[in-house]
């Protein structure tokens, strides 16, 4: 090539710098979290992102999209730290919950018992601590279910600890999007579960079952696509 190619060409196009990558993909979760995309546009948007070489690259992903109005930060909101114990506020020592061929619910504003202890046969429980006021630090639920189901919902930053049996039966304890706060109680699970299942999930208050996964999968991608 001679000089004056050289000098047609244009100055070389600028590398592009770690911040910029990662707002641009902040930005798309952000369209994602907003429906303007798919998940599979989303998908393929962030592999050309991450293999972007130069602004424009960048910037083509975001062209035929809508503008965010000053919201450039990933939508996945943080997980609100837990409240604290309150020692002042009564709870009682122990509770029976007894579901046979119905539901039982507990959710909403309540105190939970040091112990409580969940019956279901052949029906179903619901617990629900997102909005719980816990007056002691451990709370201890213990569980015997037969050929029916027990779901527990419990805000971030809260420790849940599984310790008992499940013979036919099946236990999923829920995956962590924050460490347990320091002041935040404990919920301990035990007990036996033969031809049933307990579903213990994590998710913020108000969020629905759908928002609490698209959360968790937003606040994964990322992390995992930055991992060598």
């Amino acid at each position: 090539m001679t000089n004056r190619d050289a000098t047609d060409a244009g100055p070389p196009a600028r590398s592009l710098s770690p911040g910029e990558r990662q707002a641009t993909v902040e930005r798309l979760c952000a369209h994602f979290a907003r429906d303007a995309i798919s998940a599979t546009e989303l998908e393929r948007r962030l592999d050309i992102a991450y293999a972007a070489r130069t602004p424009a690259e960048l910037a083509a992903l975001e062209r035929d999209l809508p503008p965010l109005q000053r919201e450039t930060r990933p939508i996945v909101p943080a997980p609100r730290p837990s409240a604290p114990v309150d020692p002042s506020r009564p709870a009682r020592k122990i509770d029976l919950i007894v579901s046979v061929w119905g539901t039982t619910e507990r959710k909403g504003s309540w105190v939970p018992p040091i112990t409580l202890t969940a019956v279901s046969v052949m029906g179903g429980t619901d617990l629900d601590f997102r909005q719980a006021a816990f007056a002691t630090a451990e709370v201890s639920v213990r569980l015997f279910v037969l050929m029916g189901g027990v779901d527990i919902v419990v805000p971030p930053g809260v420790r849940v600890e599984w310790g008992g049996l499940a013979l036919m039966g099946g236990v999923t304890m829920p995956e962590p999007s924050t460490p347990p706060a320091r002041d935040a109680p404990v919920i301990r699970i035990s007990g036996l579960v033969c031809m049933g299942g307990v579903d213990v999930v994590e998710r913020l208050p108000g969020e629905s079952a759908g928002d609490a996964r698209k959360r968790r999968r937003m606040a994964r991608k990322p992390r995992r696509r930055r991992l060598p």
